[in-house]
Order: C-alpha cells, then sequence, then structure tokens
C-alpha cells in the first residue's frame, strides 16, 4: 500500500505523459504505470536485427499539437522537417507533393492542387480548433455545452458562404469522387486518396474518407517530420516533462485490474498484487480493454457495455522493417528523394482494389505501401554503410480467414517485396534482414485491442460527440473516478498529444466546479 495518489494513468503511451505532464504542473500527485520496459506506447524506438532500430510503429511526426508542445514546452530533436510525399509512378514519372505545391503533373493539375489543399487547409484549421478542447455533449442545458456548440456553428459560418457550404457538402464525403473531380494525374489523385485511408478500414470509394483526409491535416498543418533517434525520442521528451513536472513514472508494472470499491475507481492492483490508491485513475489504454478487461463489464450498465463492445476497432494496416546493405536504385531518384516520405499507391483505382479483399478476410495481393528511409537523414539507426527501411502496408486485416499463421505472414511479406520491387527492382538483394508486424503483432506488441491506431475507427458515428461511445465523449467514464486518454477518445489516433491534454484539462476542470 502507498499513499494515495491525486491520478494514476495507467499506461505510459504518448497521450499518457502528455495528460501526466499537464496534470503535475498543476500541483496534482501523478503516478504513471507502464506495462512494458520503455515508456512510449507505439511510438517508441526498438532494435530489430544487430545494430539496427526503427521507430516500431508510429513513425512520422505530423500530428503533433502545437498547443502540446507549448504548455510542455517541448521541443522534439528532428532529424528531417516538412519532408516532401513522393507518390512513385510508372518509368520515373514521379509525382512530388511539398505543402501546398505539386511537381510532375499538368499546370492545370498544379493550380487546382494549389486551389484544393489552401480549401482543405481551412477546413482543417477549423476542425483542429474541435480536436484541442473536449466536444460539447448533446441533449443537456448545460451552458458550457450549449456555448461549445455555438462557437461550433459560428466557427462553420465562420469559413464563408461558399466555403461553408462546400464543408458541409464534403465532410461526409468519399476522397474518391473529390480527387476525380479534381485532377487528371492518376498518381496524383492516388496520393490524395492513399492519405485520406491511411491507418484505416476504408477505401477511396468509402464514406467519411474526406474527414479522414481533413483529420490528417488538422495536426500540424499536414508538415511530415521525422523525430532524430526515431519516435521513442519525442516520447522520451514527454517523459522527462512529466517527470520535470513531478510526476513518478514506473515501467515494468503492468496494471492486471482497476479497483472499484462501493461504485467508485480507489486505485489499480499490479500483476505483481501491488495495490496503488488515487482519488481518480486515468486510463491510457483502449476502451474495450478497459472497460472489458482492467474494470470488467459487471461495474458498467449493461447498455453503456454493448456499446463498448460494438466500437469498431480491427486494425488493417502492417508495419514492415527492413535492414538493407545499402539503398535500392529507384528509377528518377536523386540522392535527396530517398530522405522524403514514398508513396506506392497507383491511381485510385488500384487502392480500391487492394482493399476489396480486406472486406472479406484476405489479404491484399497488390498492397499499398508508405515508407521511408529514415537512416538517410539518422545514422544512428544503423550501421555505416547500411540503411533501414520502414513501412506502413495496407491491407491486412486483422480478422484474416484461416489467421496469422506464418505462410500468411510469409505470403504477405512477399506481396509487399513485389509490389516494392516495381520500382525498386534490387529491393530484395539489399534485404540483410526483416520484420513484419500484422496487426495481431501490434496488438500483442502495444496492447491495441484490434491492433487499430486508433483504438477505434475514425468515422462520423466514432468521432467527436460519440467518441468512444454516447455517454463517454467528455474523458469522464461513467463510473465515478474513471477517465479515459488515449487514442480510442476525442480526437482518436496519431501522435498529437491532443487526446491526453484534453483529458488532463477535463479533470481539472471537474475538480474545480465541485
Amino acid at each position: 500500500m502507498t499513499d494515495r495518489y491525486d491520478a494514476i494513468i495507467v499506461g505510459a503511451g504518448h497521450n499518457g505523459l502528455v495528460c501526466a505532464a499537464v496534470l503535475a504542473a498543476q500541483g496534482r500527485r501523478v503516478l504513471v504505470l507502464e506495462a512494458r520496459s520503455q515508456v512510449g506506447g507505439a511510438a517508441i524506438t526498438r532494435g530489430f536485427a544487430d545494430g539496427f532500430s526503427i521507430s516500431a510503429c508510429a513513425h512520422l511526426l505530423y500530428q503533433i499539437q502545437p498547443e502540446v508542445l507549448r504548455d510542455l514546452k517541448l521541443h522534439p530533436p528532428l532529424a528531417a522537417e516538412e519532408l516532401t510525399t513522393i507518390a512513385l509512378g510508372d518509368n520515373g514519372e514521379h509525382v512530388r507533393i511539398h505543402r501546398q505545391r505539386v511537381e510532375g503533373v499538368s499546370d492545370a493539375d498544379a493550380d487546382e492542387y494549389r486551389r484544393f489543399s489552401k480549401r482543405m487547409l481551412k477546413f482543417a484549421h477549423l476542425l483542429h480548433k474541435l480536436l484541442i478542447r473536449p466536444p460539447p455533449r448533446l441533449g443537456t442545458r448545460d451552458w458550457r455545452d450549449l456555448g461549445a456548440l455555438a462557437r461550433l456553428g459560428l466557427g462553420v459560418r465562420a469559413l464563408g458562404r461558399n466555403d461553408m457550404r462546400e464543408f458541409l457538402r464534403v465532410i461526409g464525403m468519399n476522397i474518391h469522387d473529390e480527387a476525380t473531380e479534381r485532377f487528371e494525374n492518376p498518381v496524383l489523385r492516388g496520393a490524395v486518396c492513399f492519405d485520406a485511408v491511411l491507418g484505416t478500414h476504408l477505401g477511396p470509394r468509402s464514406p467519411n474518407t474526406m474527414l479522414t483526409y481533413l483529420y490528417r491535416l488538422a495536426g500540424n498543418r499536414a508538415r511530415v517530420s521525422l523525430p532524430r533517434g526515431g519516435m521513442g525520442m519525442v516520447t522520451a521528451r514527454l517523459a522527462q516533462a512529466a517527470r520535470s513536472a513531478g510526476a513518478t513514472i514506473e515501467t515494468n508494472s503492468p496494471v492486471q485490474r482497476i479497483v472499484v470499491d462501493n461504485g467508485r475507481v480507489v486505485g489499480v492492483e499490479t500483476d505483481s498484487g501491488e495495490r496503488f490508491d488515487a482519488y481518480t485513475v486515468v486510463s491510457n489504454a483502449d476502451p474495450k480493454r478497459t472497460v472489458m478487461d482492467l474494470v470488467g463489464a459487471r461495474h458498467f450498465e449493461t447498455t453503456f457495455v454493448k456499446r463498448v463492445g460494438h466500437i469498431r476497432a480491427k486494425g488493417n494496416a502492417a508495419k514492415l522493417h527492413l535492414a538493407l546493405d545499402r539503398l535500392p536504385e529507384i528509377a528518377g531518384f536523386s540522392q535527396d528523394d530517398y530522405g522524403q516520405r514514398i508513396v506506392i499507391a497507383g491511381d485510385e483505382h488500384r487502392i480500391e482494389r487492394a482493399f476489396n479483399p480486406a472486406k472479406y478476410g484476405s489479404c491484399s495481393p497488390e498492397p499499398v505501401v508508405e515508407m521511408t528511409f529514415p537512416s538517410v537523414h539518422d545514422e544512428s539507426l544503423a550501421p555505416d554503410e547500411n540503411h533501414v527501411m520502414s513501412a506502413i502496408v495496407q491491407y491486412a486485416p486483422y480478422d484474416l480467414r484461416n489467421g496469422w499463421n506464418d505462410a500468411a505472414k510469409r505470403a504477405f511479406f512477399d506481396s509487399v517485396i513485389t509490389a516494392i520491387e516495381k520500382y525498386a527492382p534490387d529491393i530484395d538483394q539489399r534485404i540483410i534482414a526483416a520484420e513484419l508486424l500484422t496487426p495481431i503483432d501490434i496488438e500483442n506488441e502495444f496492447g491495441m485491442t484490434g491492433g487499430h491506431w486508433h483504438h477505434g475507427e475514425l468515422v462520423l458515428d466514432q468521432f467527436l460527440f460519440v467518441r468512444p461511445v454516447s455517454g463517454a465523449a467528455q474523458y469522464a467514464m461513467p463510473l465515478d473516478g474513471l477517465y479515459l486518454c488515449g487514442a480510442g477518445v476525442h480526437p482518436g489516433g496519431g501522435v498529437s498529444g491532443a487526446a491526453g491534454r484534453n483529458a488532463a484539462r477535463a479533470i481539472l476542470k471537474r475538480e474545480t466546479s465541485r
């Protein structure tokens, strides 16, 4: 037994660390318990072959919220900033996208992309305002919720008549229709569609993919950066900020259960049987794991448990790590190009064809890929003259028909290498070692139910007012003293810190209102 903490954070993922830092900075006594030996959750750097290290799950920094950096006085170490996205085309005819500028397309497409990008960033800025504060509740007369709804309405109206109409038109649309209406170049259409579906169980023709596209832009205005030392250095800085504010972080301390007494949460118990008491427990785990496993369904109403059980959270993205003896040959590439964000997507139809098998429990025979060679900018990740490749690959369904056995993993790995070989024909010859993480592996290593990055699909019926479910959208669960702060709550996944910051502010606000 220990003295009672003001708050215990279950899990030292990036949102848990942000939540701990904000609470501790306000004088709260905070304890963070992390099951693994390393803080960071899915944003860690680890070895995968002798002398080779990689960002194990999340590998690019593009959604970190400026408000989080400001509040924590954080300056992540960056090896490269504002990467260009290079969408690979046949015969070296690649499309290069850098912020609002695109090269490798017609003048008409370049002009149209500037207009499109400018408007999308305007919409994303409106969305950003919603992401950095708790969502209002619907159906209440609380002046704070009514005020938040009024601000939302005024924000939409402030877009101006034409942009307001356009925002309301596109927010529930699919990205396929928008991209094909605007652009002639198929590789540009594919690149735009790819950004909307990355990390989701959605294809370009799926509803809500305009929302997921805007969500991607709403972090740091689509400025993609590569952290020096991998994503683990970002979360190491977050942990340092939390400790500097006064929080205690204990690793190798898996929480077995959240303790409930007389209808309220009173603390946690670890696998070793150690008990820690607290006035508030904040779970950085996903909603399903928190409710079903850590607390237990018996402590909630049946209707609420059913809602949580119906959260759609089945991952469809795999992570591939390659140790290379040198960089592969890619037609049309300069040395600088290898240090950028590289996309293999083809056009919008190829992405949709890649998605189709996943609807029925099969892997894509021609997967789409986002890849980087981080060692081009950061020599600490590989031995001299060698390199690492980090890739996110779709589609690889969590509930694969017949399961993810060794043969299934090998078959999907071969499909990915074949997809890359179309543009880098010597990639197979360059491989020293490889690691493929399926959604099952991601679930097991990082504790994400379903292996889903967002802890729940990011779609309109699981967004904003109803994330994770109706009745728990403002971080407080319907069990006194229990909160959520992970990707499963508003606003969602990505290394942004918004959910952790919002949860901490909601806890502090509730304390002052009592």
